[in-house]
Parts: structure tokens; C-alpha cells; sequence
């Protein structure tokens, strides 16, 4: 071969080379693109309701449950066959990380609560401890990094609703000393403290004693969860942490207009407080048609039952007729995607990240009905312009960064005695 025909193919070859390097996504399908995020940064999820399906379907009796194949269990009290959630749907989800809510019903009295906070607790420390080639239990930032590295689930507790600690911040403390790394304030019930965002309101947010709660979270470095919380318990209780706040499990009220969604003004303080808003999957707070729809089903229930009064059965298969001529809309992945694309044009890319409330819920969207699904929204993002390092951002790294922020702020508080209040 002649040296100027070697010289020409050589600059040829390297000027090929140097577009690839220069258009690196642009050569990437988005399928890839996920697929390479979720490789380098797997999904930390903020909420997922496993604890409770023990606790219905098994009552905490696990000997037979296989967390292999969750898909032949016993049905739930609400009718529910198949779990969302097993091991290996979990890794068909890239799955990295895990906050296993340890849910119990906003109906019991605080001392129940706190008693069936410990015992859920218990039987989540349980069932990690049976699966150590997949699961390993985990209450740090380095203990999740740790865990991811040698491939498997970190796994963390989070307490969904402030009745667990029975209005003590000394069983505060003792969950703390548990594992529990996050409480979310209220549930669905208002509380002597704090305002959730589905009740009527007391205090107008927090409480003192609520404020109190949230300083002594701060200090002991748990996290401080706003899911379920009213707009004025969301601002009091960032007023109150110097540490950064969560939403384990909340999408945009921008894009769906529910309560329990988070409003712009609390995602514009994001930025300046820090914190991080995990999107949920479920329909109800996803696609707004969606939820007009449900309000269209209760007006037409209530204005049946007025018509039919004492007729039950009437009602009922008024109401199907009804449904039958105005079907539910479906919520979708697309759906999902948009509430972080709000979340990114308020708030920043820094405060996203993934809580979708698997086994707390009759399904995901379509496109992603249980844990495998992760995939599918990341390829949706990436299919919108989301860069591989943003989705990496979204998908565990903005999680990881705010664990870390409230070590470092627990840690600067290591000197301060924790707060004392009397017992009757």
C-alpha cells in the first residue's frame, strides 16, 4: 500500500473517531442510554410497601413466603393476587437500592402504631436476612455504596407516618437505634403535631412539639419525609431541619392537581434547602384525566345513592353502567416522565429522584405495573433529551448525596444533647 493511500485512510479512521467521541449520545439509542445509567448507577427507590403484604397476606408468619416468586401468595384482604414486588423482578428493574416501608394503618392508636412499627421493622430484618446473596441490610450512605458495589440490594427502613413514634421522641430515638432511616410525618390522618395533607388540619403545619420532632430527626441524621403532609407541614418542617428534607413517595402537583402531590411553592425551595422529591408510579397521582376521572365516578356515586336511597344494589349496577360508558383513562410511563420534567423546570435536575410505591398500590402505570418497569421510564427519559449522567442523578446519586448531607449535618450536631421533654 502506497504511503499516501496508508496517510489518507489514517486520517480518514481518526476523524470517524473523532465525531464518535464528540457525539456520544447522538449514537445511542435511548434504550442504550438508560441501559448504560442504570448500569453505573442503579435505582434507589423511596418507598416500597412489601412489609404490609407480609402483613395482610401472611401476618407476619414468613416461613413459607419465597421472595423468589411473589407471584403465587395468598390473596390480600383488598382482593389483590400477584405482588409487584420479588428478586428477580428486581433485578430485571436495576434495583440497587431499596427504603422498605414499614408501614402500619393511620387507624391505630399511637401505642398500637408504635408496636406495629417494631414489628414490622422485625419482619423486614427477617426476610433481608434470608436472601444475603441478594439483600444486605443497610443504615448509612457508605453501607449502600458498600452494598451496591459487591451487587447487592441495599436495604433501608422508613417509617410512613408520625404515629409510629407514639408522640415520644424518646421511641423516636429507639427507632432511630432500630434502623428506621426515614419517617414521614403523617399518613393519612392529621395528628396532635403535624397537618397531613389528606385531613383537616390543627396546627397549621407543625405543632412545637412538631418542630421539636423534626429538630431531633436532624440531629440524629434521620431523614425528614414529607410525603402525605400538608403544604403548610411541608414549609414548617423545612423551616424547622437545617438538614435536607425528602418526599419518599410524591409526584408534581403542577402536573396532577392532588394533594398529596408537591406544590411549585415548595419545589422552588429545593434549591436553596436542599432535599429531593423520589416520584411515585401510582395512577391516581400521575395523569390529572386520570384523577378528574374518579371525581366524575364519586359525583356520579353520590348522585345515584341520593336517587336510590336504600337500593344498594341498584347503585351498583347504575354505577357499572356508568363506568361501562365513561371508562378509566389509563396512566403511562409517558405520564410518570412528565412529572419529572416539571420537577427539573422548578426545582433542577439535583432534586429528582424514584419512590414509586410498589405494593402499596393496585398497579404502576402501563409500561411499568411492577418493579421490572424502571427500565422503560429511564429509556422514556432518555428518549426526551436526559443525558446519561442526569439519569444517574435521578436514578440513585441525588438520593445518595442527600443521605450524605444529613450524615454531615447529624454529625455537626454530634455535641448536642438530645432534646428532653417530660412523660406523664
Amino acid at each position: 500500500m502506497a504511503a499516501r493511500e496508508r496517510t489518507t485512510r489514517l486520517k480518514l479512521f481518526l476523524s470517524l473517531a473523532a465525531i464518535a467521541l464528540a457525539q456520544p449520545a447522538a449514537a445511542q439509542s435511548p434504550e442504550a442510554v438508560a441501559e448504560a445509567a442504570l448500569d453505573n448507577a442503579p435505582v434507589w427507590d423511596g418507598h416500597n410497601d412489601v412489609a404490609e403484604q407480609l402483613r395482610d397476606r401472611y401476618h407476619n408468619v414468613i416461613g413459607e413466603f419465597d421472595f423468589n416468586n411473589s407471584s403465587v401468595v395468598p390473596v390480600s384482604p383488598y382482593g389483590s393476587t400477584a405482588m409487584h414486588t420479588d428478586l428477580p423482578r428486581l433485578r430485571a428493574g436495576r434495583v440497587g437500592a431499596q427504603f422498605w416501608s414499614v408501614y402500619v394503618s393511620a387507624s391505630l392508636s399511637d401505642t398500637q402504631a408504635a408496636v406495629a412499627t417494631m414489628e414490622q421493622i422485625d419482619v423486614m430484618k427477617r426476610l433481608i436476612a434470608r436472601y444475603p446473596d441478594s439483600l444486605t441490610f443497610a443504615t448509612s450512605a457508605d453501607q449502600v455504596e458498600a452494598a451496591m458495589a459487591r451487587g447487592r440490594i441495599a436495604s433501608l427502613l422508613g417509617m410512613e407516618g408520625g404515629s409510629s413514634i407514639a408522640g415520644s421522641l424518646a421511641v423516636l430515638r429507639q427507632m432511630y437505634a432500630l434502623g428506621a432511616r426515614y419517617m414521614t410525618l403523617t399518613h393519612s390522618r392529621t395528628l396532635d403535631w403535624a397537618d397531613s395533607a389528606t385531613d383537616v388540619p390543627r396546627s397549621d403545619g407543625l405543632s412545637p412539639f412538631g418542630v421539636q420532632v423534626v429538630q431531633e430527626m436532624a440531629r440524629l441524621g434521620m431523614l425528614i419525609d414529607l410525603s402525605h403532609v400538608s403544604e403548610a407541614t411541608m414549609h414548617d418542617a423545612m423551616d424547622a431541619s437545617g438538614a435536607p428534607v425528602i418526599f419518599s413517595h410524591s409526584s408534581a402537583r403542577g402536573v396532577n392537581g392532588d394533594a398529596r402531590n408537591v406544590p411549585d411553592s415548595v419545589l422552588e425551595r429545593l434549591p436553596h434547602e436542599g432535599g429531593i422529591v423520589m416520584v411515585m408510579a401510582m395512577p391516581d397521582y400521575l395523569s390529572e384525566t386520570y384523577r378528574q376521572h374518579n371525581v366524575a365516578r364519586a359525583a356520579e356515586q353520590a348522585r345515584l345513592g341520593a336517587l336510590w336511597r336504600g337500593q344498594p344494589e341498584q347503585v351498583a349496577a347504575l354505577l357499572a353502567q356508568w363506568l361501562v360508558a365513561n371508562p378509566a383513562p389509563l396512566a403511562t410511563v409517558s405520564d410518570m416522565a412528565d412529572h419529572i420534567d416539571h420537577i427539573r423546570a422548578v426545582a433542577g435536575i439535583d432534586h429528582i429522584g424514584i419512590g414509586a410505591d410498589y405494593d402499596g398500590m393496585a398497579t404502576g402505570p402501563v409500561g411499568m405495573e411492577d418493579v421490572a418497569g424502571y427500565p422503560a421510564l429511564f429509556t422514556e427519559l432518555a428518549r426526551r433529551g436526559y443525558t446519561r449522567r442526569e439519569l444517574e442523578q435521578i436514578s440513585s446519586r441525588n438520593m445518595l448525596r442527600v443521605l450524605r448531607e444529613a450524615e454531615a449535618y447529624a454529625a455537626l450536631q454530634a455535641g448536642m444533647a438530645p432534646l428532653e421533654t417530660p412523660v406523664n
